[in-house]
C-alpha cells in the first residue's frame, strides 16, 4: 500500500503545472499520512480544481464514518467492482500531487525499513486517486480520497509489491480527470505499473513511522552500513501480479 507521501510543491507552481482554476495555500509536508488532510485535484463541470480533503475514503451512502473502515487505496485491479469505489472510478476520479512517496521493506528479521521514492528526473508526481463528498445528518460536506495503487514493476518490487499509480504524462492526466468523455474502463487502463528507470529510491530514517515527525531531514538517505541505521536491505524478488477516523467527523 502507499501510506506516507510527501509533497512540497509551492502553490503557484502546483497551479501552473496542473492548470488550476484555483490555488490552495499549502506549506511543505514531509510526512503526510492518512486520515490527514491533503491537496486532491479534479473536475467539476469542467472546472479542474484543488481541494482540501481527507486521505480516508468515506463513500457518500455510509450513515456514520466511525463505523465504517478506514479506506486509503483502492486496488486497481478490483476498483470497478467494489461496491465503495465503482460509482467513483466512473464520476469521481483526481489526483494528488506528490513530491515522493514511502514504502516499507520487511527483512528476514521482520524489521521494516523505510524508502523515499521520487521520479528519476526529480519531477513532481501525480498519483491517482478516487473522491468522494461525504454529507452528515446536519448537511456537513466533507471531501475524501483513496489513492490507486498497482502492483509494484520489477524495479521497485525489492521493496514491496505495491505501488501507487502514477500519472506521469500530461495527456494521461487530462484523461483520467475527464470523467465526462472518458469511461471508467478506460481510465482503469491507465492505472498501470510505471517503466523501470523511471523512479528512484533511497533509504530513510526510521522517524517516519511516526506522523508527528515532519521535517526535511526525513526525505534524506541513510546509511545502512551503520549501527544506528542498519535495518534489513531489500533482495530482489518477482514483482508481484484499518485505523481510526479523523476528529473531523
Amino acid at each position: 500500500m502507499c501510506g506516507r507521501y510527501a509533497s512540497t510543491l509551492p502553490p503557484e507552481m502546483m497551479e501552473e503545472l496542473f492548470k488550476l482554476l484555483n490555488s490552495v495555500d499549502t506549506v511543505p509536508r514531509y510526512n503526510i499520512a492518512p486520515t490527514q488532510p491533503i491537496v486532491a485535484i479534479w473536475e467539476a463541470e469542467a472546472r479542474r480544481e484543488a481541494h482540501l480533503a481527507r486521505w480516508g475514503f468515506v463513500p457518500h451512502w455510509v450513515k456514520d464514518p466511525r463505523d465504517f473502515p478506514l479506506l486509503v487505496n483502492a486496488r486497481a485491479e478490483s476498483m470497478a467492482e467494489k461496491p465503495a469505489f465503482r460509482d467513483r472510478v466512473k464520476h469521481g476520479r483526481c489526483l494528488v500531487p506528490a513530491s515522493g512517496y514511502y514504502e516499507w521493506h520487511t527483512g528476514p528479521d521482520k524489521k521494516k525499513q523505510p524508502y523515499y521514492i521520487t521520479r528519476a528526473d526529480g519531477q513532481p508526481m501525480a498519483l491517482a486517486g478516487l473522491y468522494s463528498v461525504w454529507m452528515g445528518p446536519n448537511g456537513e460536506e466533507v471531501d475524501t480520497v483513496a489513492t490507486i495503487t498497482v502492483a509494484a514493476n520489477p524495479q521497485l518490487s525489492v521493496i514491496h509489491d505495491r505501488m501507487p499509480a502514477i500519472m506521469l504524462r500530461e495527456d494521461q492526466q487530462d484523461a483520467w480527470l475527464n470523467v465526462r468523455e472518458v469511461r471508467a474502463h478506460e481510465a482503469a487502463q491507465m492505472a498501470l505499473p510505471l517503466d523501470d528507470g523511471l523512479l528512484k529510491f533511497h533509504p530513510v530514517s526510521t522517524r517516519v513511522n511516526s506522523a508527528r515527525d515532519d521535517d526535511p531531514g526525513l526525505i534524506e538517505p541513510v546509511d545502512l552500513t551503520k549501527p544506528e541505521a542498519a535495518e534489513a536491505k531489500p533482495k530482489p524478488k518477482k514483482a508481484a501480479g484499518g485505523g481510526g477516523q479523523m476528529d473531523l467527523f
